[in-house]
């Protein structure tokens, strides 16, 4: 037999329970206050180094509000705080604060990069005369500008293991934005980067990706095989290292002119061999 009481009091402790779990936080709230905050450092971006009172009253917000997301801007390293520059005499009293993007904060709005640098390459190859003297003379370029990214590969690369180099310059090529990987195939290895910085040029100018992959077989030495790239819509630039019994035994060499290298030609530079 059950006491009149006892049906209540189970509810009340299934009611209390509920009432202990915190409520999530709505979508919308989350989505609304990052919007805001992108509005803040956009306002930065428009306007310049600003004071928090400045941004409250562009952006018709308490100063609370704004300052609240300022210290989320700073900590995810999207803004950073400065000293007001002050011209003529200064007043008394502290300096007032402004908060200016970061090199972070700018590279995350629109910079037109990509087009920058398809109108470099353009010019390169137009200045050269065009056609067979003016591919040369991106290919050339885009050697160069290898060259002088490999010195940090190589040194990484020399002071790993044999069996590590792969990986030791899959790290190099992550520090510079590639997010990289290597991990183990079948007779070999495969270099793969989830990210191309310049993706966008190198879909126009092929000659970026076949420079990459000279200089991937130079530091690696041994010749390796592109197999994929983001450029061409792949969804990851993929290299084929082979293995020991595939590859002729190599050290890494400074004599780039002494290594084997396989690379694709223009009108195939990124895409799985047949």
């Amino acid at each position: 037999m059950k006491y009149a009481s006892e049906a209540p009091a189970g509810r009340a402790a299934e009611a209390a329970a509920r009432s202990a779990v915190p409520a999530p936080v709505p979508a919308s709230a989350s989505d609304e206050q990052h919007g805001t905050r992108n509005k803040v450092a956009r306002s930065i971006l428009d306007h310049g180094p600003s004071t928090a009172a400045e941004l409250a009253l562009r952006l018709e917000l308490t100063q609370a509000a704004v300052r609240r997301h300022l210290d989320t801007l700073v900590a995810e390293g999207v803004v950073e705080p400065r000293e007001k520059r002050v011209y003529g005499a200064r007043s008394r009293g502290r300096p007032a604060k402004v908060f200016a993007l970061t090199d972070c904060g700018r590279d995350a709005f629109d910079q037109a990069y990509d087009e920058l640098a398809v109108d470099a390459l353009r010019w390169i190859e137009q200045s050269a005369g065009g056609g067979e003297a003016g591919r040369a003379a991106v290919a050339a370029f885009a050697r160069a500008r290898l060259a002088a990214q490999a010195v940090a590969y190589r040194q990484a690369i020399e002071a790993a293991e044999p069996d590590s180099r792969a990986q030791a310059l899959a790290r190099a090529l992550s520090a510079d934005g590639y997010a990289a990987t290597a991990r183990s195939a079948p007779v070999g290895e495969q270099l793969c980067q989830h990210h191309c910085p310049v993706a966008h040029a190198a879909e126009r100018y092929p000659q970026l990706c076949e420079a990459e992959t000279e200089a991937f077989s130079q530091l690696l030495g041994t010749h390796v095989q592109r197999l994929a790239t983001i450029a061409h819509g792949d969804g990851v630039c993929t290299t084929y290292i082979p293995g020991t019994g595939q590859a002729e035994k190599a050290a890494p060499s400074k004599t780039p002119s002494k290594t084997k290298t396989t690379t694709a030609s223009a009108s195939t530079a990124g895409r799985n061999p047949e």
